[in-house]
């Protein structure tokens, strides 16, 4: 039997142990051991995070997090966008499981993320469904794709670029889902919750929580 929702601050403590365990190359007992308790997750859930991550096939945030059935809130979308299906899943898990933290989870190597870079620099018709996701995401870009302007093959320099755009993409996402949700910017002033921003790194599998940590 599960105990009182975790606040902003304990939730986000779990998913850095956690963290650290999946870093480590360690499985914790308790997520091994949840997949014995189907019966008791397919009658009820109780999160205690929302993720909204990358549909990328190497993020999958319970690995990430070591963390076993019900216990994340997981949302994936390529290019971890706020479209609406998305603010509302958020809403949802926030309203329903009483969830106090909500994580942006980008990650390195983003193929969605190099995508839109792409279009910045060689404009080209992709298609109508494409669009929904690059569209999402290029507003996020603009101040990078001003400051270093087109890519010219250095790959230190479209290296550094790249991690750039992840970041700011994970930023504008958590700006969105406050700016589009009076539900998630009320909850935020009245009732503890935190959105915030995290970069995964593939290569080393350390998440860092780098924006508007509380």
């Amino acid at each position: 039997m599960q105990g009182p929702q975790l606040d902003a601050g304990q939730a986000l403590a779990r998913l850095r142990e956690g963290n650290r365990r999946f870093v480590d190359h360690v499985v914790s007992l308790e997520a091994l051991l949840s997949h014995a308790r189907r019966e008791d997750h397919a009658r009820a859930q109780r999160p205690f995070a929302a993720i909204l991550g990358c549909s990328d096939s190497r993020a999958p945030a319970e690995f990430v997090f070591d963390q076993g059935l019900g216990d994340l809130f997981v949302i994936r979308v390529a290019g971890n966008i706020a479209a609406p299906s998305q603010i509302g899943s958020v809403e949802f898990a926030v309203a329903r499981f009483g969830i106090r933290l909500v994580v942006v989870l980008g990650h390195s190597n983003c193929g969605a993320i190099q995508s839109t870079l792409e279009a910045v620099d060689h404009p080209q018709d992709v298609s109508p469904a494409l669009h929904a996701i690059v569209d999402r995401i290029m507003p996020a870009l603009d101040d990078i794709a001003h400051a270093h302007g087109h890519d010219h093959g250095d790959d230190d320099a479209s290296g550094h670029r790249a991690r750039e755009a992840v970041r700011a993409n994970v930023r504008y996402t958590t700006a969105r889902l406050r700016a589009d949700s009076t539900y998630l910017d009320r909850m935020c002033h009245e009732q503890g919750l935190s959105i915030v921003g995290a970069d995964y790194d593939l290569s080393s599998g350390v998440v860092d929580f780098f924006h508007a940590v509380p």
